[in-house]
């Protein structure tokens, strides 16, 4: 199964693009996007295989954002543009291909194709040796705490702080190492400061600037920026329809 997703800031056009993916058993759609600034963060979080993106989109353009992701985090890539000026950058980028736009069914399904035969030869990805237990220093012991406690992290200066059963530990490593190596299917980053466990989330209020408010199971309060809310929303909806 390969796990597609879909950047354009046009409704319609992720309609077309989604209902054409439909007719194709092998597809996943994971995720999508309405600008280049979520997608950045969002692909770079869910890690997709495929992704359609539409060149011109307001903001940060499906290349800039393509080219905003390291490396190995790139997905294969499909353009989908009115024009056919990009050839060249794309090629900079490893595009698979680019439709312009109306896409055509046919041409649609041999970009596929290509995808396809790209993904068959690419290495698997070994398993990510996520993290499980956390090492810590409590006055003149050392503590391991199980990541399976840990309802959220907060970032404290060049530390972290994990909140756990009641209790806090301070641990010796920045928050944004600590999401490196956190299973995204049990955690997820909601703040450039908190990393939440997806399962203690007990309700998630939209505000009006396209943040959220979180409220976990215990009553605490967590802000959820809209740069991490693609990625918070898909996981928490494969977390209730795995």
């Amino acid at each position: 199964m390969m796990r597609v997703a879909i950047v354009d800031d046009e409704p319609l056009a992720r309609l077309a693009v989604k209902a054409r993916l439909a007719r194709h058993a092998d597809l996943a759609l994971v995720a999508e996007y309405g600008d280049g600034d979520t997608a950045a963060a969002g692909l770079a979080a869910i890690r997709p295989d495929l992704v359609f993106v539409d060149v011109e989109m307001p903001g940060k353009n499906g290349l800039d954002m393509l080219a905003a992701l390291p490396r190995a985090a790139r997905p294969l890539a499909i353009l989908l543009t009115a024009h056919d000026t990009f050839a060249v950058r794309a090629f900079d980028l490893a595009a698979l291909d680019y439709l312009l736009k109306p896409v055509d069914d046919d041409r649609l399904d041999e970009a596929l194709d290509r995808a396809r035969t790209a993904m068959t030869h690419m290495r698997p990805a070994p398993t990510p040796a996520w993290t499980r237990n956390f090492t810590v220093r409590v006055g003149t012991r050392t503590v391991l705490v199980d990541a399976a406690d840990v309802e959220r992290i907060e970032a404290d200066g060049d530390y972290a702080t994990l909140h756990a059963g009641g209790k806090t530990y301070l641990v010796r490593e920045p928050l944004q190492e600590l999401a490196r190596r956190l299973d995204p299917a049990r955690f997820q980053r909601v703040h450039r400061s908190s990393i939440v466990r997806l399962d203690v989330v007990a309700e998630l209020r939209a505000l009006t600037n396209r943040d959220a408010m979180l409220r976990l199971r215990d009553g605490t309060l967590l802000r959820a920026s809209r740069t991490y809310m693609p990625a918070l929303t898909q996981a928490l909806t494969l977390l209730a329809h795995p």
